[in-house]
């Protein structure tokens, strides 16, 4: 298999596996478990399973988390759009301050 195969297999498979609905459950891991879910990908670049360029672990995660609250704001018709609560709009009336003398 060609390396360039090799990559794509290892992104398809494993570093989906390990980011599978992150969103939901790496913010409840201890800093010892994300040390370890970064290890597993560390050890794909040294040893040639997946490109030197991939960001972390942690880096992955809070894009795909971002990619998401993007998709869900800028569409009213997503599936997960009736979940938001209603957008607040608040007009503020301040008084102006006094100039100092």
């Amino acid at each position: 298999m060609t390396n360039v195969s090799l990559h794509i297999v290892y992104r398809a498979v494993a570093l989906a596996k390990l980011t599978y609905a992150a969103s939901a459950w790496w913010d409840y891991t201890t800093a010892a478990d994300r040390q370890r879910s970064e290890a597993v990908l560390q050890r794909a670049k040294r040893t040639g399973l997946c490109y030197d360029d991939i960001p972390t672990l942690a880096k992955l995660i809070n894009d795909a988390d971002d990619e998401l609250s993007d998709k869900l704001l800028g569409n009213p018709y997503h599936v997960l759009s009736n979940i938001l609560p209603n957008e607040t709009v608040s007009s503020y009336s301040l008084r102006r301050s006094k100039a100092p003398s």
